[in-house]
């Protein structure tokens, strides 16, 4: 377990939901439900936080979910409480994932890779236990190619991963390092924010 990780996100807590902003869960709900809703078969969503996205899962699925972070688990509780169908939640680190192999149909992030410390090695855990031909689908914020948001992103993350999540992450790239093979990239706000389908190959 990454303990120096773990203590970040506990310290979160208890003000994450104020940082995340109602503002900003408002405007990426509709991009969310839609990514979401093709839930099916045995799900894994990583890095459930305090539950923020719990309300944009589709009804009855039975789902996996993991954080790092127990106190973030502990914010969430209420809200898996109120799912409607049945949300198992565990104490995990990406990187030490305690499954069998090719357990999972589907696994789905939100706003995670951004603050994942080996991100291509935490991916390839994640591969390790989709099954093959299994989706990976996420939601993420990610760097930008252009300029200048790419260097003032750059410059930005090394004030942000002290407290939280780096700014400036190739996240597409390292779905590909990983091993995965993207089929979908969508644009949600310039290059910065967008959704990610990606298949375990067979």
């Amino acid at each position: 377990m990454d303990t120096h990780t773990q203590r970040k996100w506990d310290k979160a807590a208890p003000n994450f939901d104020m940082m995340a902003g109602k503002g900003a869960e408002k405007r990426w709900r509709p991009f969310k439900e839609e990514l979401f809703g093709n839930m099916e078969g045995r799900i894994l969503f990583l890095a459930l936080g305090t539950g923020l996205d719990i309300e944009t899962f589709p009804a009855g699925q039975n789902i996996t979910a993991i954080d790092i972070s127990p106190k973030m688990l502990e914010q969430a509780q209420p809200r898996i409480e109120e799912y409607d169908g049945s949300i198992n939640a565990h104490v995990m680190d990406v990187h030490e994932l305690e499954f069998e192999d090719n357990s999972f149909d589907q696994i789905y992030t939100s706003c995670t890779f951004c603050s994942v410390p080996r991100p291509v090695e935490g991916l390839q855990s994640l591969r390790r236990v989709l099954k093959p031909g299994g989706e990976l689908r996420m939601f993420e914020h990610t760097g930008s190619k252009y300029y200048p948001f790419r260097f003032m992103m750059k410059m930005m993350s090394k004030v942000s991963e002290k407290m939280g999540p780096s700014m400036s992450r190739d996240t597409v790239d390292n779905v590909q390092a990983a091993g995965f093979e993207v089929q979908e990239v969508n644009n949600l706000f310039i290059d910065v924010v967008k959704t990610i389908k990606a298949v375990n190959p067979a």
